[in-house]
């Protein structure tokens, strides 16, 4: 007898954004392509971005574009990346983090449609996004397409952090919107369009099969590959924007060359249980573990941060908690003593001065949250237009 229920559905195959445009062979037609990629950019089968565009167009690939960390996405953070050729096409490899951080006319020559493919992580102070706004920036400016081919960020549900203060707006705070903003990268440029006036010509190619919150686990699923040195894994970039505070606070460790990237926040000296007890109940979406490891050649008492539902996870005020802890059991110099010119750029990341004063004056992490979210209603409200994937 044949049963009378519905078989379950099937979930779609996860696809790029990429691998859809490709696909639906809607690239433009004469169109000649310069791509802005890296070596996270990988699609299932672990192809590479540049091999499958080649495989479309050909010649028609006049020039690729590389972000922070270079097209091998394993320079320093921060350090200059030179332009190169590649070894295999022929065609130039222009550097967006060396001498020019905008595409200048000379780099465009001869290109009617930028695609942008970047494995991003949608926290405003790592530069892939900057780097997308300065080529959204360059297409008003210049004249050229750009068709944004869409992939996953860790945190696609949380908004969190501090807003930025004009003043205050550079490379990693790039444009007025919170720390975490919780966007993906297709996303994210049709916010910047309409929220910056940008009169260009811009196009997006989403993904299929992907639930926002959900990395796309499967047998179509890219394999990962770090977009950056310091995100090894997934884990890593959900855990980055609570421990990246770390670059401006020396006495900190965040296990950047180790194991465990950015999933901890340790230094010798740290009573890592003290330190629980005075944070208290265990922060929404994640549970927190003392954790001993090596760093540097050196003992580090440590606290883990294990991550249990990303959608209710706020990175950014678990920071505000762990580093109000640390101060009241070990005392603010254990923290604020850094040179001026690390607390400079604490207040550089945080796109505002007022996170890094509250904390050294003692505020409750909760005031700071409290601020936040009035400071963000605006932007949720603008946001939505912009979204493609429901949350």
């Amino acid at each position: 007898m044949r049963s009378s229920r519905h078989p379950p559905a099937v979930a779609a195959a996860f696809q790029t954004g990429l691998e859809r445009l490709l696909n639906a062979d809607k690239l433009p037609r004469p169109a000649s392509f310069g791509l802005l990629a890296h070596a996270a950019s990988l699609h299932s089968g672990g192809s590479h971005a540049v091999e499958l565009l080649y495989r479309h167009c050909g010649r028609r690939l006049k020039a690729l574009f590389a972000p922070e960390h270079g097209w091998s996405s394993a320079e320093d953070a921060g350090a200059p990346v030179p332009s190169s050729m590649h070894p295999d096409l022929g065609i130039p490899i222009h550097s967006l983090h060396g001498a020019h951080r905008t595409p200048t006319a000379d780099m465009l020559a001869g290109i009617d449609v930028l695609l942008i493919d970047l494995r991003d992580i949608g926290v405003r102070c790592y530069t892939y996004v900057a780097t997308l706004r300065y080529v959204l920036d360059a297409a008003a400016a210049h004249g050229f397409g750009v068709i944004v081919c869409d992939r996953p960020i860790p945190l696609p549900a949380v908004v969190d952090g501090p807003g930025l203060e004009p003043e205050f707006a550079s490379f990693v705070a790039p444009f007025p919107a919170p720390f975490l903003y919780g966007m993906t990268p297709a996303e994210t440029a049709r916010w910047l369009a309409k929220t910056l006036k940008l009169n260009l010509d811009l196009h997006v190619s989403t993904m299929r099969g992907w639930r926002a919150g959900q990395w796309p686990f499967g047998d179509t699923a890219p394999p990962w590959c770090p977009p950056s040195p310091g995100i090894r894994a997934w884990e890593s970039a959900r855990a980055y924007p609570a421990t990246v505070w770390t670059e401006a606070l020396p006495s900190l460790d965040c296990d950047r060359g180790g194991i465990l990237p950015f999933q901890v926040l340790g230094a010798p000296w740290l009573d890592a249980r003290a330190i629980l007890s005075r944070v208290g109940r265990a922060p929404p979406g994640a549970r927190l573990h003392p954790h001993r490891y090596l760093s540097g050649g050196r003992q580090q008492n440590g606290i883990r941060i294990a991550i249990t539902d990303p959608a209710a996870f706020r990175p950014v005020a678990l920071a505000a908690r762990l580093l109000s802890a640390i101060a009241d059991v070990h005392g603010p110099s254990a923290l604020w003593t850094a040179p001026p010119a690390r607390l400079r750029w604490f207040d550089a990341l945080a796109g505002t001065a007022h996170f890094c004063t509250a904390l050294q004056r003692g505020a409750s992490p909760a005031s700071l949250v409290r601020q936040w979210r009035r400071e963000m209603a605006q932007f949720l409200d603008e946001r939505d237009a912009a979204l493609l994937y429901a949350r």
